[in-house]
């Protein structure tokens, strides 16, 4: 599998180096971290170590993005069968055991999508490219018209017990905001690994005329990225976080524990984001209920990253940002910062003072 990704691999630098050349994508139907489904645990990790691999260089560096298809026998078992298929001999059981391994094996990557079986089929495949087309930045206008949003829910400690997860992997991640020339753009540097194996990406965000939000991400080698740190800008702390991943329920989730250093308004802050088309009872219902979720705050500044590492309190600075857009956004300003740290005196003060 390796050698066969190298080769075209090779062969796409050979194309895009070629006078007028169109950009390159490589799609590949499955991927390494795949093998690690169908083999035991113990000898998926004798291959790595034998070979000095790891899940950072193989899963996170070497594909840019995952797709998840979650198998017909899995929330759509009607259409499950195996007639007609020389390679296929799994009953609905076994098929639905081998997809949850499958998806599992990719838990933890950046960019890991899940699309799952709650449209039809033709609506499935038009989630499936929306969202190849949104990471590569192809605007598709309203012909892959998809209602599938980022939610993002605080989350009151204290964190439950490794044992109230389901599989999960954890993540160092540490983010630095960057100097910008314009109000309207963020730029951002993020570094994010396990035991010591890192991978690099370079963001920028800035608005979009339909009132939407651009994202370019970047990857990046180390040496690029340590050079770019000293263009971070000092009004802002380093975020540090644990990123946990994991799926219940087909859905791909993310926990952000913030970490100390940072101010003292992200002490013991926890944040849940996930991508979901589901709304109200249904999106409640799908939400991992060993955790203690206080409420969605999707879209609220003072649940923005960019807000949230500010060294200046908010009633103090010209820094805080309520939309790149440049609108105001109404929310309840006490409401938000009292959830995010219930029992801090300064900050319900603050919240008062920001809220008049």
């Amino acid at each position: 599998m390796i050698q066969l990704e190298n080769t075209y691999y090779e062969l796409a630098k050979g194309h895009v180096r070629k006078e007028n050349a169109r950009g390159c994508l490589i799609i590949c139907d499955r991927g390494i971290m795949d093998a690690g489904a169908y083999i035991p645990k113990e000898d998926w990790e004798k291959l790595l170590a034998e070979n000095a691999w790891n899940s950072i260089e193989l899963r996170d560096n070497r594909y840019n993005q995952i797709i998840h298809m979650v198998s017909a026998a899995n929330g759509a078992e009607e259409f499950y069968s195996v007639a007609g298929h020389c390679c296929r001999s799994e009953d609905v059981g076994l098929a639905r055991d081998l997809d949850y391994k499958a998806a599992a094996a990719w838990v933890g990557h950046p960019y890991f999508d899940v699309i799952d079986n709650s449209t039809d089929f033709e609506t499935k495949i038009k989630r499936m490219i929306s969202s190849v087309c949104q990471k590569v930045g192809i605007d598709t206008g309203d012909r892959l018209l998809t209602t599938s949003k980022k939610v993002k829910f605080h989350v009151f400690g204290p964190l439950p017990p490794d044992s109230a997860f389901p599989p999960f992997q954890d993540f160092d991640v540490e983010h630095h905001y960057l100097q910008s020339t314009s109000s309207r753009a963020q730029a951002r540097l993020r570094k994010r690994g396990q035991k010591g194996h890192w991978s690099y990406i370079h963001t920028i965000r800035r608005p979009h005329p339909n009132g939407q939000y651009i994202e370019v991400k970047t990857q990046m080698t180390a040496r690029d990225y340590n050079n770019l740190l000293s263009q971070r800008d000092d009004a802002h702390f380093e975020i540090i976080k644990t990123r946990r991943c994991f799926l219940v329920n087909n859905q791909y989730f993310q926990l952000d524990i913030y970490k100390e250093p940072c101010h003292s308004r992200c002490v013991g802050l926890m944040l849940l984001e996930t991508y979901t088309s589901l709304e109200g009872k249904s999106l409640e219902d799908c939400l991992p209920k060993f955790l203690n979720i206080n409420k969605e705050v999707t879209g609220d500044p003072n649940y923005s990253m960019f807000n949230l590492s500010l060294r200046e309190e908010w009633d103090e600075t010209q820094k805080f940002c309520r939309s790149l857009h440049g609108k105001k956004i109404k929310n309840n300003m006490m409401n938000s910062m009292c959830s995010a740290n219930p029992t801090s005196d300064d900050a319900c003060n603050k919240c008062q003072h920001q809220s008049k």
